[in-house]
């Protein structure tokens, strides 16, 4: 074929999401209420994460990471800290959170899409710890993959209902040290009432709008889970009559010490099981940040399980024809 057919072969493979990332850079080397928006070994029932890129289910590990250093205070992350973690970005800023389920599949908030639905606006970033990495930041663009389809809960109804979506990627995902697939599981009725869990994102850092300063680092905060009981209480009082649901639920504090805010939305909520983490919720929207009273509303995952499986399952990623035209003419011509 020759250096040059070689070349436009990997070219091709990549654009149709067939190649793996690492295959371009061989051959180059010679070697073979607003929703909160920006600027708006595992076993049981929960989902693991594909050996194959074509979406096969259930067979490797999740949940694991391995860098287990804390900051003071709960406030800065640290790279690796959270290797599910994804930076979406809508032409090339980051727009949303969310989380890696698969080397193909990543998990976020429908309401990121409601005016960029187009694939071809977004990538998604992961194994970075800023949301802004310097152009020389080479390795950050090496994890920088494209979106080959959105695909958003068929019952989605405004903000606040069924607020869940996938992005299939158009090429598959290399693990490492700083990024792993986070776990899914079928009930999350365990993690009710508990303190521990955590919240990572972007997003704005105070409630009047401050942003994240140089150099917009990941944020965490540990948040506890309110059961909806009181969920409601809280949001019955005179100020709002909005009405917590079984496909959502709340986390942060009712003194509104610790909220996410707009730029966290897509992101995970997760918790800690037996040594495994979890993602159990998908930050999804509020009033205000920070609010007394107010806590944060998110996506219910287990009560998506199913429909997270079926999508991935029944999704295969198929090259767009255009392309395959372009390869199979490659490979046939002398």
């Amino acid at each position: 074929m020759g250096a040059h057919g070689a070349l436009l072969l990997a070219l091709l493979l990549a654009r149709a999401g067939l190649g793996k990332p690492g295959e371009l850079g061989a051959l180059l080397a010679g070697r073979g209420a607003a929703g909160r928006t920006e600027g708006g070994g595992c076993g049981g029932h929960f989902l693991s994460p594909a050996e194959s890129d074509e979406a096969e289910l259930l067979s490797e590990a999740c949940g694991r990471r391995e860098i287990h250093s804390l900051v003071a205070g709960g406030v800065e992350s640290a790279r690796g800290r959270w290797p599910w973690q994804a930076s979406l970005r809508l032409r090339r800023r980051h727009r949303c959170g969310g989380s890696l389920l698969s080397r193909r599949w990543v998990l976020t908030a429908a309401h990121c899409f409601r005016k960029h639905y187009y694939p071809s606006e977004w990538t998604v970033q992961l194994g970075e710890l800023t949301s802004r990495p310097a152009p020389w930041n080479l390795r950050a663009y090496s994890n920088r993959y494209k979106v080959q389809d959105i695909i958003v809960n068929p019952d989605t109804l405004g903000v606040l209902h069924n607020d869940i979506a996938l992005l299939r990627l158009a090429s598959s995902v290399a693990y490492n040290v700083y990024i792993q697939p986070i776990c899914v599981e079928s009930s999350t009725f365990t993690f009710v009432h508990r303190p521990d869990c955590w919240v990572t994102g972007w997003g704005l850092i105070s409630p009047s709008g401050r942003p994240l300063p140089p150099p917009y680092n990941l944020r965490e905060v540990q948040v506890t889970i309110l059961n909806n009981t009181r969920c409601n209480y809280l949001f019955e009082q005179p100020s709002s009559r909005r009405m917590i649901q079984d496909s959502m639920f709340c986390a942060g504090a009712e003194d509104g010490s610790v909220d996410t805010c707009k730029g966290d939305s897509g992101g995970p909520l997760v918790c800690d099981k037996d040594g495994l983490w979890y993602q159990i919720g998908i930050v999804s929207w509020g009033i205000d940040c920070g609010q007394p009273n107010r806590p944060g509303v998110y996506t219910n995952i287990s009560v998506y399980f199913h429909w997270i499986r079926r999508v991935m399952s029944h999704s295969t990623p198929r090259p767009n024809p255009s392309q395959l035209s372009l390869l199979l003419a490659l490979l046939w011509a002398p």
